[in-house]
């Protein structure tokens, strides 16, 4: 048992002793003990607001019923790492009972802020890599959640089933952001098995996100956007120029077909963040800790493959019917 939780079990039984007599005497019932759930994200897009839909989904179905025993402090870091700061330290101020993290550079400033509190993240590809825990097996610290590994090789597989004659697939992304690096590294690796080229076009501030794309045009077949928070935030922007080169854009996540783009075999960010959920709930029920709470990952069944059937006619992309057959169907045009 930590600290945090060893001061809120004495101040309990120093409560039920001295209110003993009073409810026996009323025969009513204490207060249900109030939770104050710090919720923080790096900037809002779609996949972030649907994990976090998903986290609050999984406590209220766990007994955590906002404004009955749970309050949640929810902020949005608009993309700026002093934000985060700030939001941290109020946190901190606040004596959360918990905080979820959603993406990694969330996570990564949240625990530098404090190693009392409870952290769960979600959104973060790899905790280990992002040195948010000793292992991803045992975090050992006071941080644990999900992960949003991409099925990378089944998302380059279906590059290739959609463009069979690529050589070359674009990539745009943050170069800030360690799980993009992380996404890019292992593409390049898994399409070079298939003798298909990586061109990189990062950016390391949105205002040159659109020029990152442009540089790809006319020299690509296709292009791959990572489960990247920056990029998330501007699908319609990028699709935009794909759109005018007839260029597919295959994505990490389903919420960036929703978006705009015009496939993906990924993770429903609506689940992740359930699972992370159940996690947290595990924690404040006081059955579990984060230090011993391996990292835990999207189950196999919830990876979907999804296909903006708008956008592929859009820009005269024919999906072979064995997929068409396969996915779940959006129409963004």
């Amino acid at each position: 048992m930590n600290f945090k939780t060893l001061k809120k079990c004495c101040a309990a039984v120093t409560i039920a002793a001295m209110s003993m007599g009073m409810l026996a005497g009323c025969g009513g019932q204490s207060d249900a003990e109030m939770h104050k759930i710090g919720i923080v994200k790096l900037v809002t897009h779609t996949a972030a607001d649907t994990a976090t839909e998903g986290f609050k989904q999984a406590l209220a179905d766990n007994g955590f019923v906002e404004g009955e025993n749970i309050q949640f402090m929810e902020q949005n870091g608009q993309n700026e790492q002093s934000n985060l700061q700030s939001i941290a330290q109020s946190f901190v101020s606040e004596d959360v009972d918990l905080i979820c993290a959603v993406s990694t550079s969330t996570a990564q400033v949240m625990a530098a802020a404090t190693t009392d509190i409870p952290i769960v993240g979600t959104a973060i590809t790899n905790y280990e890599e992002a040195k948010l825990v000793e292992s991803n097996e045992a975090p050992g610290f006071n941080v644990t959640g999900t992960s949003d590994q991409n099925p990378i090789e089944k998302q380059g597989e279906l590059i290739i089933q959609l463009v069979p004659d690529v050589k070359t697939v674009g990539i745009v992304y943050n170069a800030s952001e360690v799980n993009s690096q992380l996404q890019v590294a292992h593409m390049k690796e898994y399409l070079a098995t298939k003798g298909v080229a990586v061109k990189e076009s990062a950016f390391s501030d949105i205002n040159n996100m659109q020029q990152a794309t442009e540089a790809l045009v006319g020299k690509v077949e296709a292009i791959f956007l990572p489960t990247d928070n920056t990029v998330a935030t501007a699908i319609p922007q990028i699709v935009t120029i794909t759109e005018a080169a007839k260029l597919p854009v295959i994505c990490g996540a389903d919420t960036m077909v929703e978006a705009g783009g015009t496939a993906t075999y990924g993770i429903n960010y609506f689940d992740l963040g359930y699972q992370t959920g159940e996690m947290a709930a595990k924690i404040l029920n006081g059955e579990a800790e984060p230090a011993t709470m391996p990292i835990e990952y999207a189950n196999e069944e919830d990876l979907t493959l999804v296909i903006n059937k708008g956008e592929a006619e859009l820009i005269g992309l024919e999906i072979p019917a064995e997929l068409m057959n396969q996915a779940e169907i959006v129409v963004t045009r």
